[in-house]
């Protein structure tokens, strides 16, 4: 997850609409991919054009991007799933592990893991259906749905709890401030099992002062879409749980979608095993993120890591707390940016931004989407992680191609040389999305 480090199955591949081009636009999309692969050394340079069949390329591309799962692997991370759908072929996934994580679990593509901040792109969707319904106002004051519950609610509206310009503290971290909440800490890291409700969170962000006026500048914050998911819930009457399966996750039949209310997988082995540095090899990491010294994960030990799988991830909520496939979430990102599931008008808000200032002018952010400039170009999705999780899920402007890159590792994909190869992997996956060559690098 962008400013912060919350930000998150077997679906039949035909459900993943896709669109046709003519045969001379898949011709210039071969030629692209050899463009890629030739720069990335996976052909001959002298081969000039690539004359092989469409499933010889994506062959040759799902080689290219093993070598940099393994390269990210072998750097450190856990494991790493890549799966990249070009909006012509059929997807190309790759799955890698440490060889100390298969005991517990075989990792798949097709696994579901948590989606961590990927969630407030879901959220913000419901929030959207509703402004579009005229049963929420983008420019509501948060007082009038929530009197009293946060700092400011005369001045904040809506749309600053959306777009993350409400000065509002976060409850959980505040990076910039080198601040984590201990109460939160101590259940984010699994050392206690306390279920949080939502007022409660916004009840820990009533601790620390605003950060800025509201409307006046740009500052990620999980209490904002805390607060949206209340302000959804007394909108409607509905849990939150229950809009996002009746207007999104079953619509779209999203059979492996769903907010966590605890630690326990909904779905069995399905979700993958995340991990995090044990206590000695976590210790470098903490001033960094402000948490106290002795700050350590609880879970099974083994190999220098922490099986966390079972955390619960109650104090996300709707901040950070779904769960998903690469597939299920390919299909959602498809269409949100194809118009299928706001109007033009609403997709429209979504996609005005400002500038992330801690991004070094690579992300922006609009209403529940990111906007991240590539090296190959501008994509839009979000950005998770959780405890054991780290995600980057992205589409192109016409939702119709998708890449998703996931680690199973938060903190653990911090270390300088994992947070290199990581990156490679996802603008590489990103690159191959947009049928260009992969970065120099």
């Amino acid at each position: 997850m962008r400013a912060g480090p919350y930000s998150v199955f077997h679906i039949r591949s035909d459900m993943e609409t896709t669109m046709r081009l003519p045969l001379c636009s898949r011709r210039v999309t071969a030629l692209a991919l050899a463009g890629l692969l030739a720069a990335t050394g996976c052909v001959s340079a002298e081969a000039g054009t690539v004359n092989a069949s469409t499933s010889t390329a994506a062959d040759t591309l799902k080689a290219r991007l093993t070598t940099l799962a393994e390269d990210d692997v072998r750097a450190g991370a856990p494991g790493v799933i890549v799966r990249i759908q070009d909006g012509n072929n059929r997807p190309v996934t790759v799955a890698r592990q440490a060889v100390w994580t298969r005991a517990a679990h075989s990792l798949s593509a097709d696994d579901e893991f948590r989606m961590g901040s990927n969630t407030k792109t879901m959220v913000a969707t419901v929030a959207l259906q509703l402004v579009a319904e005229r049963r929420l106002g983008l420019d509501d004051p948060v007082h009038k749905w929530l009197p009293g519950l946060v700092a400011n609610d005369r001045a904040i509206t809506v749309r600053m709890l959306l777009g993350h310009t409400s000065g509002l503290p976060d409850y959980s971290i505040e990076l910039h401030k080198g601040r984590f909440d201990p109460d939160v800490l101590r259940s984010l890291t699994g050392q206690d099992h306390h279920v949080w409700t939502p007022r409660q969170l916004l009840a820990v962000a009533a601790k620390y002062p605003v950060n800025f006026a509201p409307g006046t500048q740009y500052s990620y914050s999980n209490t904002n879409y805390v607060a949206l998911g209340l302000i959804l819930e007394r909108v409607t009457g509905d849990s939150v749980a229950d809009l996002l399966r009746d207007r999104i996750t079953r619509p779209l039949r999203l059979h492996h979608t769903y907010l966590a209310t605890s630690g326990r997988s909904r779905d069995g082995d399905l979700l993958a095993h995340g991990y995090e540095p044990d206590a000695a090899h976590l210790a470098p990491l903490l001033e960094e993120f402000g948490a106290p010294a002795g700050t350590a994960f609880a879970g099974p030990v083994g190999h220098e890591h922490v099986d966390v799988t079972g955390i619960s991830p109650s104090w996300a909520w709707t901040a950070g707390a779904m769960v998903s496939t690469p597939h299920d979430w390919a299909i959602f990102l498809k269409a949100l940016l194809s118009g299928r599931l706001v109007p033009a008008r609403e997709l429209a808000e979504m996609r005005t931004t400002v500038e992330d200032p801690d991004s070094q002018g690579t992300m922006r952010y609009g209403l529940g989407l990111m906007q991240y400039t590539s090296p190959c170009g501008p994509v839009w999705g979000h950005t998770g992680g959780i405890p054991g999780f780290g995600s980057q899920n992205y589409t192109d402007a016409a939702g119709r191609r998708t890449v998703t890159v996931v680690t199973i590792s938060q903190f653990g994909t911090k270390f300088s040389e994992v947070q290199a190869a990581d990156q490679k992997v996802v603008d590489g996956a990103v690159c191959a999305m947009l049928g260009q060559p992969a970065p120099q690098n």
